[in-house]
């Protein structure tokens, strides 16, 4: 959008770039070292988009909900900072909603996806370095196409900077053992020596990150910040050593006020990241503000999935259509919407009117009738089903036809879609 304005010498200094993501900037104190802790989350604006209309890869190798995400330290001069990935699954796939909770996500066919992977992964190797895929999708249900994919993507790609590590995150840590985490904290624990992180004393740098973490759920939200906190904390019980502010063997974890400024500022991250994405804050954030999980978190995270469901299906199509013309994914042209049709407007057919109309007559006559006696029981009973079952075939109808009825973008992904 600041495109035009920027070009024109008297406009540009008045032009300022914005960021999307999360930036958080804290001053701590452990043992009476006092220093700055800072946590920033930088959104891709290459593939920008809100959750379930904008998934994988794309032609340029741009994958959706990328983010960088950098933590650093600053103390008495020094400087020390460790990077993270996360990004949708580097392959042609999508997941459009049609008002099932979940849709099935679906793989292009015929799609060019070594092309996308390798594009992809050229860029990231030649920015930060060597590659390790944390994958934490579901290894059974739906997810498993993209578990499989993605495998078979690593495994052609034949690629000694890039390797793949699958933790079924759900069964894993399924019935509140979150203490199995750190199974998959100790097989990337090698390679995390190994990358390091960025180390400046003074003027000399002493040390850089040789390599990232990539890590990755369906949405690259809830399961991929609680274990991207958990690395970071392995990296900065390192740095802190390294600095003097902690002795060897010490940890982060036994601080008590600074591990509450730890926890609160990933679980914040997390909760901006998801609010932009899916609408909602994050789930599983009780685990990552506390390192145990509870039954409130559990009513919490069903409260979040509700809303996120009404948002996805019913007005995500408009939020889509907002990032796309502040990104520049679609101009607009002259004279559009006044003497030429608004591509805003939207024609809906007789299933979008009469469906939901039948649906609340038969539901409210079902109420009706359970609530107020019948003279004799029979006719109630044969009321309530017939209302009941004219209730159930207009909803299955309606998620039958589900596509009709979830709000859909109609600038830039209504192009490409019809492209």
């Amino acid at each position: 959008m600041l495109r035009e304005l920027a070009q024109q010498p008297e406009l540009g200094r008045f032009c300022l770039p914005i960021i999307l993501g999360f930036v958080t900037v804290k001053t701590c104190v452990i043992k009476g070292n006092t220093f700055t802790y800072s946590l920033i989350s930088r959104r891709s604006c290459l593939r920008a988009g809100v959750r379930y209309y904008i998934r994988g890869v794309d032609q340029h190798g741009h994958v959706a909900n990328f983010v960088e995400t950098e933590q650093i330290i600053e103390y008495d001069g020094h400087r020390a900072s460790f990077v993270q990935t996360r990004g949708s699954v580097p392959l042609f796939w999508s997941q459009r909603p049609n008002l099932k909770y979940k849709p099935d996500p679906d793989i292009q066919k015929g799609a060019p996806h070594m092309d996308g992977f390798q594009r992809h992964f050229a860029e990231q190797i030649f920015h930060y370095g060597s590659q390790v895929i944390v994958s934490l999708l579901d290894h059974k249900g739906k997810e498993t196409i993209l578990v499989n994919a993605l495998s078979e993507a690593v495994a052609n790609a034949r690629n000694s900077d890039v390797r793949l590590e699958a933790f079924d995150f759900h069964k894993e840590c399924s019935k509140m053992r979150w203490h199995r985490l750190g199974i998959l904290v100790e097989k990337l624990e090698q390679e995390q020596k190994k990358f390091g992180y960025f180390m400046i004393r003074g003027a000399n740098v002493t040390s850089l990150q040789e390599g990232v973490f990539r890590t990755n759920c369906i949405d690259c939200l809830d399961r991929t910040n609680v274990v991207q906190s958990l690395l970071a904390r392995v990296s900065l019980n390192s740095q802190l050593q390294e600095l003097g502010i902690l002795q060897v063997g010490e940890r982060v974890e036994d601080q008590a006020e600074f591990e509450y400024i730890f926890k609160n500022l990933w679980a914040d991250n997390a909760d901006a990241l998801a609010k932009q994405y899916a609408g909602t804050g994050a789930l599983k954030t009780d685990f990552t503000r506390t390192g145990k999980r509870n039954k409130y978190g559990l009513l919490k995270d069903g409260y979040n999935s509700a809303i996120r469901y009404v948002l996805n299906n019913f007005y995500d199509g408009f939020r889509q259509d907002s990032i796309d013309l502040v990104v520049g994914n679609y101009i607009v042209e002259d004279n559009e919407g006044l003497t030429r049709p608004s591509p805003l407007h939207q024609e809906r057919d007789w299933k979008y009117y009469a469906l939901p109309t039948v649906f609340i007559v038969a539901f409210s006559m079902c109420l009706i009738s359970i609530l107020i006696p019948d003279d004799t029981l029979s006719e109630q009973v044969l009321y309530v089903l017939f209302w009941g079952g004219a209730s159930i075939v207009s909803l299955g109808a309606i998620y039958m036809y589900g596509n009709d009825f979830v709000n859909q973008p109609k600038l830039a992904q209504a192009k490409h879609k019809s492209d």
